[in-house]
């Protein structure tokens, strides 16, 4: 017999017993029936409190109740149970037939191999996961790396639920960002990229952003001097001395280019103008402004799709912000909004009033806004005609939905206002259930202790320097470790081992938190990492070639020591966690659960023999145990996109 879910089907068999026992001994008393994991592994592999609540509802005590229910259920009735027992105030506790529960538990993961754990979903959808998304002005960054990591774990464990997903990255191609960089990369005559696109077109960036900014500081301050107060003048001319302190160090480093923008620039009598007039031909689609900002982005792109590539993170769809205005779908949207009565103007600006969306349509509470907090309104348009992002973000959003029935957009928790908003619009335009099936992933940052990432400073560390500082060290370890494997081996493995490692470390801390970056815990062969868990499955591996053999005459009556039942407990539950982490979009679940595995495995390593146990019955049960764990450590991995080594 196989088994797709053990721990589920042994808690299965334990709520359809409890439940016809209350159903016999209360008939009256109408209570739903719970079962959770006990506190301690002697009060058995499950509890119910149910006992309290009847004790309320008919006076009786707890611990009677839990007797008499106890004296009423039938073992022998009741698949993979040894034992029934009340304890404590009231609790009754099931205790599994650990030799039939652990023969279901290994032999099912054996017989399934990488499918074990990946329970399929009843209806499955199809889903949109759009993540990434950086914009095409710079390189990935270090304080951006936590979102592809995040994307690609969720769509993967959503795949292995069983849903069709696709993978988008939206490019964002208009607004003030994409004409700055367009106004510099123009200013140098477009030059061919000297190395890696993205890094190159980074650096012009970060120098038009600065030499504009500076000015523009400067006229703001000495209008300023003529009508603003002193406190404000000094204020300004901090942020300048920042700029100026940036300019210094950029022309130390890129000598050339800063000289030939900073004068080509200073021909300019109002940069900003020129940058605003590149942002309105972008959206109007006039002809070089298209071809000028599409060939930067592009470049940009095929940077991102190297680095993301080196990660093993790719995508279905590459869509692009512009298309959306170009093709008259914004201007639609905007239309159509005009006729709700959610739409005004503001002087020349037109905005959208959602919260009288949300009031009107009784929707605060749906999307988890308090009835007394009023939502800020969305500006939909500027002055001059041109629109923001999230007023682009509604065709894209309703484009999604024609292709999908639920999106899962992968940004940053500092995000919630914009993605409320857009949600509002789209319940303006009568798609409430676009509405309420668009879920906002929301995660916190990446801090490096001691520094400060500020991106149009040209003040951050890009991913492709961390992976390969991450492989770097990697290499290092390995080969302290390993120092017999060839060249070859060392180079592939310290790989995969510094890119796993990267992953798992921004997909193990709970989105709501911040990562604190540091290359100790990243890198840590001895706890909580990849590198940790993937030596596990390597040293499982190890024991299974050492056997070359199959455990064919395994006794799991003989896997008495609660570190095995500890394990076993553990395999079978797998499918359960994998379940809460893909329906609830929890992917550290699995880095944990991975980790968790990994100590248990290792504490069994390093106490009980497998190859010389005796009777060789005993030994192959628990070879059978190991090559278990190692296809459920190779599984989690995997929804992680983390590869489980055959050696390190």
């Amino acid at each position: 017999m196989v088994s797709v879910n053990p721990f589920a089907e042994f808690r299965d068999a334990c709520e359809t017993a409890l439940q016809d026992v209350l159903s016999r001994l209360f008939p009256n008393v109408f209570i739903s029936v719970r079962l959770d994991l006990p506190p301690n592994p002697e009060f058995g592999e499950l509890a119910s409190s149910v006992c309290f609540e009847i004790g309320k509802q008919t006076g009786k005590k707890p611990l009677v109740v839990a007797k008499k229910i106890v004296e009423a259920l039938d073992v022998s009735k009741i698949p993979l149970v040894q034992d029934v027992t009340a304890a404590g105030g009231g609790y009754v506790n099931f205790h599994a037939n650990l030799a039939e529960f652990s023969r279901l538990t290994i032999e099912s993961i054996r017989a399934s191999g990488k499918k074990y754990g990946y329970v399929k979903v009843d209806k499955p959808i199809k889903i949109i996961v759009e993540h990434t998304s950086v914009n095409p002005i710079h390189p990935i960054h270090i304080g951006q790396a936590r979102n592809p990591m995040l994307g690609d774990a969720i769509a993967r464990t959503l795949k292995a639920r069983g849903h069709k997903v696709f993978r988008h990255y939206y490019i964002d191609d208009v607004g003030r960002q994409s004409a700055v960089i367009a106004y510099g990369y123009e200013k140098l005559g477009k030059p061919k990229p000297e190395g890696k696109p993205d890094h190159f077109i980074g650096v012009i960036y970060t120098i038009t952003s600065c030499l504009t900014e500076i000015h523009r500081l400067k006229k703001v301050i000495k209008n300023a001097r003529e009508h603003s107060a002193a406190e404000e003048v000094s204020r300004l001319q901090r942020e300048l001395n920042d700029w100026m302190s940036v300019a210094v160090d950029l022309e130390a480093k890129y000598a050339q280019l800063f000289d030939k923008l900073a004068e080509e620039i200073s021909k300019d009598e109002d940069p900003e103008s020129k940058i605003a007039h590149l942002i309105r031909e972008y959206e109007a689609g006039e002809e070089n402004v298209k071809s000028l900002i599409r060939e930067i982005s592009q470049l940009c792109i095929g940077g991102f799709k190297e680095t993301l590539g080196n990660a093993g993170i790719s995508f279905d769809s590459w869509d692009w912000e512009s298309s959306f205005v170009w093709n008259s779908d914004v201007k639609k949207v905007l239309s159509k909004l005009k006729t709700t009565p959610y739409v005004m103007h503001v002087g020349q600006v037109l905005e959208f009033d959602a919260d009288k969306v949300a009031r009107d349509l009784d929707l605060k509470q749906a999307f988890g806004v308090k009835e007394d907090y009023e939502i800020p309104s969305l500006t939909l348009a500027r002055a001059d005609g041109t629109t923001l992002y999230t007023t682009r973000d509604i065709p894209y959003t309703i484009w999604k939905f024609q292709k999908a029935e639920r999106v899962i957009n992968v940004i940053g928790m500092e995000q919630p206002l914009a993605q409320l908003q857009l949600k509002l619009a789209l319940c303006a335009l009568g798609h409430i259930d676009y509405a309420k099936n668009l879920t906002h992933f929301a995660y916190n940052l990446v801090r490096l202790p001691g520094f400060r990432m500020e991106s149009r400073k040209g003040r951050y560390i890009t991913l492709d320097k961390v992976m390969d500082e991450a492989v770097r060290r990697a290499y290092e370890e390995v080969s302290k470790r390993s120092p017999r494997l060839s060249e070859e081996e060392k180079r592939k493995i310290s790989n995969f081992v510094g890119i796993g490692a990267l992953k798992y470390a921004l997909v193990e801390v709970d989105p709501n938190k911040p990562v604190v970056f540091t290359w100790d815990r990243v890198l840590d062969f001895e706890k909580n990492s990849a590198p940790y868990i993937q030596y596990s499955h390597a040293r499982a591996g190890s024991i299974m070639r050492k056997a070359a053999r199959e455990p064919k005459s395994a006794d799991y009556v003989l896997l008495k020591e609660r570190l095995e039942h500890d394990i076993i407990l553990m395999l079978a539950r797998f499918p359960e966690v994998f379940i809460e982490a893909a329906d609830n979009l929890k992917p550290n679940l699995i880095a944990d659960f991975a980790n968790a595995l990994a100590d248990k495995f290792n504490t069994f390593y390093n106490a009980h023999s497998v190859l010389k146990a005796k009777p060789p019955q005993l030994s192959d049960a628990r070879l059978a145990l190991v090559e278990a764990t190692k296809i459920v450590l190779s599984n989690a991995l995997n929804l992680l996109g983390i590869k489980a080594p055959e050696r390190m």
